[in-house]
């Protein structure tokens, strides 16, 4: 196999990571939050009920925002009925999920959860069964001081001190029919602006996402987000997007090549958000919030575990066991999130706990790491920085990803896919360039030659690998660390290069130490 050969420089670079790019999603979804990050009763749970393991493992995993409470959950949910005494809470029929809903935990409880993991929060208001009144109520009641109803409601209820919640999401999905009270975009362009204008007029320094469609294989698909933004454009300075990663095809090599379709639906969204501003000959840019990103297709139709009969509460569903395979697919959306960091200002991992989530735990037992534990917190904490453009001279290889939706199989050619995926970054204040290199080849190592100009002599920080013989094994409880990063070794460090012989099929960071 031919040497790949990188060409960095600290001059070229495609922007700086927004901390807010290393996100994820709680969601009342399955054991998201009861079972998942909230157990009242667990060996590790505080006084509150936070389960003590999966906080300490949300810590390690380093997320630095969080989405709640949903999802297609938002769009039924009245934030009422989870603030004040518990013991007063109604218990409700979830129809996103057919469920009930016991309303255990809510706003002010999630915001406790996230000063305890240090996480900003960010909540989502229901535009579905529910309007902009009551979106700017929600508003005051976490934001405003005092004296007035809903603050001081705020304050009776435990919480004396403002939220100050920054971050806010518009709806959710509100192109889907599987969405409550789904819309049309006009119909959601006139809420979201109404919502938006009330919320902004009672706290001015808030930050809003309007909903774009809910996917890029959507029939709304680009007329949506220039409808909606012509309503909401003055109003938000954010829109979102959403893409679930599958291999419904057993296709592996297409598998990994469907992080390159990421990188095309961004540049889509971008063109479509930026001819918005130019019709309006305006300067502000709309930036782009990933809030649902990840690998999810074997508990994904209903008839696989989706629901479960009876309107239990809490159900074991979308628990997806992640292998090493869905690891590698995982890895490369995490680069085409840093190559994209000039627009995707905010991404959110769906989701956090037991639900499509890289964090698994037994009621009332341990907590574990999935695979796709591994590539994210090597994402959060090594891709603080500014994103330097690489130009990548890799082999390639032909793949087509198919993506069925109901009867109709979508297929994405992918004529030339790059065997190497990489993206590069470097943190001025730690003196390091992290490399983030992904080899798609499954049976070939990838020998690679980077330049890397600007920085002087190079050293060696660390080089980790995750990879394993098996595509598909998994971490359980019982052997909860079969698939765990490891040392790569052979990487030199030479003046301005680095030279590495990277496994196939293998996830790969290498940290390098700059002279300043």
């Amino acid at each position: 196999m031919q040497t790949v050969k990188v060409s960095i420089d600290r001059t070229f670079a495609i922007g700086e990571t927004d901390p807010r790019l290393f996100g994820a999603f709680v969601e009342h979804l399955g054991r998201c939050v009861y079972g998942g990050l909230y157990e009242p009763g667990h060996p590790t749970a505080d006084a509150q009920g936070f389960r003590g393991d999966v906080l300490e493992l949300v810590r390690e995993l380093a997320p630095t925002i969080m989405r709640y409470p949903g999802g297609n959950f938002v769009s039924g949910y009245d934030w009422e009925d989870g603030v004040g005494p518990v013991d007063q809470r109604p218990r409700r029929l979830d129809l996103a999920w057919m469920s009930k809903e016991t309303n255990a935990f809510g706003t002010n409880e999630f915001i406790d959860w996230c000063r305890a993991a240090g996480i900003e929060p960010m909540l989502a208001v229901n535009l579905g069964t529910r309007d902009g009144d009551a979106a700017r109520r929600l508003v005051e009641y976490c934001n405003f001081p005092g004296d007035t109803e809903l603050s001081d409601l705020r304050r009776a209820h435990g919480w004396p001190e403002p939220h100050g919640v920054k971050f806010w999401c518009l709806g959710n999905e509100m192109d889907g029919p599987w969405q409550m009270e789904t819309k049309t975009a006009e119909e959601y362009g006139r809420k979201a602006t109404e919502a938006a204008k009330m919320m902004k007029w009672v706290d001015p320094s808030i930050e809003l996402a309007a909903c774009g469609s809910s996917g890029r294989t959507m029939p709304t698909f680009g007329t949506w987000e220039d409808t909606v933004l012509e309503h909401t454009f003055d109003h938000v300075e954010f829109i979102s997007l959403h893409t679930y990663l599958n291999d419904y095809a057993g296709d592996t090599e297409a598998f990994l090549a469907s992080p390159d379709l990421m990188d095309s639906f961004i540049d889509e969204v971008v063109a479509l958000v930026d001819a918005v501003a130019a019709r309006r000959r305006s300067a502000k840019r709309i930036m782009l919030s990933f809030d649902e990103w990840n690998v999810w297709y074997r508990t994904r139709r209903r008839s696989e575990g989706r629901t479960k009969l009876g309107w239990p509460v809490a159900p074991e569903i979308l628990e997806e066991i992640y292998n090493m395979k869905d690891a590698l697919a995982f890895g490369g959306a995490c680069i085409s999130l840093l190559n994209h960091a000039d627009r995707v200002r905010c991404a959110c991992l769906a989701q956090l706990v037991n639900a499509i989530a890289p964090i698994m735990t037994e009621t009332g037992g341990p907590a574990w790491r999935q695979t796709i534990f591994h590539p994210f917190a090597h994402f959060s904490k090594f891709g603080r920085g500014r994103v330097l453009r690489a130009e990548v001279a890799s082999p390639t290889y032909s793949a087509t990803y198919h993506d069925p939706r109901g009867t109709a199989d979508l297929a994405f050619p992918l004529p030339e896919v790059p065997y190497v995926k990489l993206a590069a970054v470097h943190d001025d204040a730690g003196r390091t360039v992290t490399l983030f290199v992904l080899n798609r080849h499954l049976d070939q190592p990838m020998p690679i030659d980077i330049d890397i100009r600007g920085f002087g002599n190079l050293e060696l920080k660390e080089a980790l690998e995750l990879r394993d013989d098996d595509l598909s094994a998994i971490n359980t409880k019982e052997a909860p660390d079969r698939v765990r990063p490891g040392a790569l070794a052979g990487v030199r460090a030479e003046g301005g290069r680095v030279l590495a012989t990277l496994a196939p099929a293998s996830w790969n960071v290498i940290r390098l130490a700059t002279a300043g």
